[in-house]
């Protein structure tokens, strides 16, 4: 009899194939003793196993930064668990522990994991939290190795089904790794909306459903399986009739992508006229080829933390600059908002730029940071103003809830500008300075943003966290990740209205923006720039082309004053209605 499992929806998408399991190599582990004369060998074996898995991380981290097979994130996340094994605490604790105790390898592996597991357990903050689970994903890569088993994926199938992933977890390296063969999909135990699998399989538009908790122990080898990535259910076993039902949904939905791709050439304008700006969030140069395929009206949001990450030496001022040129000039006339970096929580610097805190979802992070460190600073501000003169640049600074952040960065713009002038480089002079509201302070407290900042983007994904309090990456609060929870949307609304006010301009840069679910209540709260993930343009467009702003607006007016969950989001579903 065919049963469904419910879990988290983090990719959208149907699928329909085979189930594989991937193992959980570290659970096959034995301990045995290694003779004198064999010592060598064995700290060899560990060493040619470092060596493989390297090379294999390596051949993928070319793959994800030559874009159109995944994304820069997912390259920040292979280049970590390349860091990690080179990692002292890692490597040469294990190959001390096989010298001292004369035991194999991959023994010695997973006892040096479990200690580092339990320290990152013990601090329990969000970024330490991510580590660990790369720590523990790179030793199950070693260890497959050392037993002679690198996780082969089923050939392809007679019946043209492909195979869907069943897992406890799936590294960025594993998921990445599935790119050349028949995957229809990924279910998974653990995870969340911003885990590695979730991040991977949107980036690579596969069906997903995470946090199903024990589906590896209620799933079999080859056993038949349907993903509805949109709902969040996994059927197992389902009957032919439930296959046949969802054989026509999967159509339904290619044929719909089909049709989006008409719109491309279309203006976003509402049917009472109102022109909407869709823009494109991006990490890279290279991503400025998907924002131009999805013919978006700029790019809102440029993350440039993803230039300093996984490297042991800061990008120069040269390197910066040669890279804000390079997405300026390809989107020639369209607008380009550059982020100052926003390091800290889940976005971490290597080397002497590292540091520890004990939570660091509230500490030195985003312009806190860049504060702190004013000569890294000045070398960003200064490569931004020298790619100014190239195209439409904006500087946006991120997680600003005090006046004297926005004072002191835009006197050290200023104090960059003075240096370029007596160098006599050009630069941008009429150049838009705005900052982004990603904490209920800042959104609370708009006046010294309004008298300060040239336009505002709301950060969603950061503001529901602390509006809520939940860490977004733990599974175990997931759930209570609310987009539309009543504070939420009083906050967004609020910071809108505000702009409004004022003329001072405000986008949406978060998840929310590329969620067509929300694109009505958005619009409706007087939203008129949207920021997104390429691939969500067309989505969005579709719902802008649709939408009537003058019936909109009144209605969602009386659903911000709602405060009953339930009644809320059956609301906000009926404005797509």
């Amino acid at each position: 009899m065919p049963f469904t499992l419910h879990g988290l929806p983090v990719s959208q998408g149907i699928a329909i194939g085979h189930a594989h399991i991937v193992s959980h190599a570290l659970l096959e582990v034995n301990h045995y003793h290694v003779a004198d004369r064999h010592l060598l060998e064995e700290l060899a074996r560990f060493d040619d196993a470092l060596a493989t898995v390297r090379k294999d991380l390596e051949e993928l981290k070319a793959v994800t930064s030559s874009g159109g097979q995944g994304h820069n994130e997912v390259t920040a996340f292979v280049e970590l668990q390349i860091m990690l094994l080179a990692d002292p605490m890692l490597a040469d604790a294990s190959r001390a522990l096989i010298s001292e105790r004369h035991c194999n390898a991959e023994w010695a592996l997973v006892q040096q994991m479990e200690q580092l597991v339990e320290q990152f357990e013990e601090i329990e903050d969000a970024y330490l939290r991510e580590r660990k689970a790369d720590v523990v994903q790179v030793v199950e890569r070693l260890v497959k190795v050392l037993l002679g088993q690198p996780g082969r994926l089923p050939a392809r199938r007679r019946d043209g089904l492909g195979t869907i992933v069943v897992a406890h977890d799936l590294s960025p390296a594993d998921t990445i790794g599935f790119r050349d063969h028949n995957i229809s999909g990924f279910v998974t135990d653990v995870g969340g909306p911003t885990s590695h699998t979730a991040i991977v399989a949107r980036s690579l538009r596969i069906p997903a459903v995470v946090a199903l908790h024990h589906v590896r122990h209620l799933v079999e080898e080859d056993e038949l399986l349907i993903i509805d990535g949109t709902r969040g259910i996994l059927i197992v076993g389902p009957t032919p009739e439930i296959v046949d039902e969802y054989r026509l949904r999967k159509t339904e939905l290619e044929l719909e992508r089909s049709k989006l791709n008409r719109l491309k050439d279309n203006r976003a304008t509402t049917l009472d006229g109102e022109d909407i700006l869709l823009l494109a969030n991006i990490e890279g140069p290279k991503d400025a080829v998907a924002v131009k395929a999805a013919n978006a009206d700029g790019v809102g949001l440029f993350r440039t933390e993803f230039l300093f990450m996984g490297r042991d030496e800061l990008p120069d001022e040269d390197e910066q600059f040669e890279a804000y040129r390079s997405v300026l000039k390809s989107m020639g006339t369209r607008p380009v908002t550059i982020r100052t970096f926003d390091v800290g929580a889940d976005k971490a610097l290597n080397g002497v730029q590292a540091r520890f805190e004990p939570n660091p979802a509230l500490g030195l992070r985003a312009i806190r940071y860049s504060l702190a460190e004013p000569q890294m600073f000045m070398t960003q501000l200064r490569a931004l103003l020298r790619a100014s003169s190239y195209g439409r640049l904006k500087i946006m600074i991120p997680m600003l809830s005090h006046a004297h952040e926005i004072d002191q960065s835009l006197n050290l713009i200023d104090r960059a500008k003075g240096e370029l002038r007596a160098e006599r480089v050009k630069f941008d002079e009429r150049l838009e300075v705005g900052g982004m509201v990603e904490v209920p302070a800042a959104a609370l407290a708009l006046g010294m943003f309004v008298r300060r900042l040239a336009f505002l983007s709301i950060g969603t994904n950061d503001l529901i966290q602390y509006t809520l309090a939940i860490d977004r990456s733990d599974e175990a609060v997931a759930h209570l990740y609310d987009p539309l929870h009543p504070a939420v949307l009083k906050l967004i609304s609020g910071t809108i209205q505000v702009g409004a006010r004022f003329s001072l301009p405000v986008s949406v840069c978060g998840e929310m923006a590329g969620d067509p679910a929300f694109t009505h209540l958005l619009l409706g709260m007087g939203l008129r720039q949207f920021s997104m993930h390429p691939s969500k343009i067309l989505e969005v467009k579709q719902q802008v082309l649709r939408a009537d702003l003058t019936e909109l607006a009144p209605r969602v007016q009386r659903i911000l004053k709602m405060d009953e969950p339930a009644r809320l989001r059956e609301a906000v579903e009926r404005l797509g209605g």
